[in-house]
């Protein structure tokens, strides 16, 4: 299926339509799924472009052509989860190789580079990318790869895209922002120079907490040929019918994203005024400290909000338990509210004392706040907070 001419449409079009013409065969209007493991050859190596479905799938195709378009790169490709995009990207790297990468990541970044691939000979350094002249101070000549994480998961810090891929590429470091937080709909990291954005497909991009996936954009043609080899020599990809509910995710990611927004901006201002919340952290909120930053690179704040309840465990753990709408779950970016304790559940496996160093204590709390109707997720805080 060929990608329509999609460059000069709007956000919402191109959701709709790239890579998603009608199946030339039936006219299906929805991209079918390509169901099969392999596909019949006229003669040995002569093909429809299509051979294995470890190497390519129809489906997968409209796919990564449909998310391309919408982070305005020229290449895309899938994988069967975020975690599985940056081990592949990982995987470019050789031994003795140097990743700088941001402090506060989401915990299952921090534990693949510190307890996994440390193993194989790569070094990882965790610190405050807030500053590019510190970031620069740390490069070296095995420094490879900038890892950038903005938002930052789960203290929401703001990083300067901008600055610090044009500082990597002026020492031909490779810049990665994982853009998971923001969604294609927010934030544009290769329009700001990133060399490589990825994304935790299974938050925003798909919307629906029913697939687990990951992605990576680029508009690098050697970055993206030698990816699509470890993608297919690794094999960490998609099945097709995930492939076909993330498009149908896309489809409504602008309408999904204002609305989250929309919701995360009352309800942060709701905790923000309440007696029992010591700390709101929501870039939409002018007491963010990079409030003014967030405003220049990204077109919106998104639905992640994390905030500190005055006390410890105890008076988290209340809230936590007495939520209605709100679900008490891992993961973010569904239609439906979640609610969670980076400690104990998703940053786990980051040290204590990091934990401790970046604020990720017993009080703090992360929300994702989904599309029901705003006035019913405060009353339900309200109720838990008490």
């Amino acid at each position: 299926m060929k990608s329509k001419d999609t460059g000069k449409l709007g956000f919402g079009t191109k959701a709709i339509h790239a890579g998603q013409s009608p199946e030339p065969r039936t006219g299906a209007v929805m991209v079918p799924i390509f169901q099969t493991s392999t596909f019949a050859q006229e003669s040995p190596g002569k093909h429809t472009g299509y051979e294995y479905a470890r190497t390519d799938n129809p489906t997968r195709t409209a796919y990564q052509e449909c998310v391309a378009s919408l982070e305005n790169g020229k290449y895309a490709l899938a994988f069967a989860s975020g975690l599985a995009t940056t081990d592949t990207l990982l995987h470019t790297l050789k031994s003795g190789d140097h990743v700088i990468c941001a402090d506060d990541v989401y915990g299952g970044t921090f534990r693949l580079f510190d307890k996994v691939l440390s193993r194989f000979n790569l070094e990882f350094t965790f610190m405050d990318l807030s500053d590019p002249h510190a970031v620069e101070k740390a490069i070296k000549p095995s420094t490879k790869m900038l890892w950038i994480e903005s938002p930052t998961n789960p203290t929401l810090k703001i990083f300067d895209i901008a600055a610090l891929t044009k500082l990597a590429r002026s020492k031909s470091v490779l810049s990665v922002v994982d853009n998971t937080f923001m969604s294609s709909y927010f934030q544009k990291p290769l329009d700001l120079g990133a060399d490589v954005v990825i994304h935790s497909i299974t938050k925003y991009m798909n919307g629906h907490s029913d697939v687990v996936g990951g992605v990576l954009i680029t508009n690098d043609t050697a970055i993206y040929e030698q990816a699509k080899f470890l993608q297919n020599a690794v094999g960490a990809i998609p099945a097709p019918m995930d492939c076909f509910l993330v498009m149908r995710g896309l489809k409504t990611l602008h309408v999904r994203m204002k609305q989250h927004q929309e919701n995360a901006i009352a309800v942060a201002q709701f905790l923000s005024k309440h007696p029992k919340i010591e700390k709101v952290l929501y870039p939409g909120l002018e007491s963010h400290p990079q409030h003014a930053l967030a405003k220049k690179q990204m077109s919106g704040y998104g639905g992640m909000i994390s905030f500190y309840v005055k006390g410890g465990l105890v008076e988290a753990r209340a809230v936590l338990e007495k939520v209605r709408i709100f679900t008490l779950a891992e993961s973010l970016g569904g239609v439906e509210s979640l609610i969670e304790h980076p400690a104990i559940m998703t940053h786990a496996s980051v040290p204590p004392e990091n934990r401790k160093k970046l604020g990720i204590s017993d009080n703090l709390i992360r929300i994702s706040v989904g599309i029901e109707d705003a006035s019913d997720l405060i009353a339900d805080l309200n109720q838990a907070i008490g």
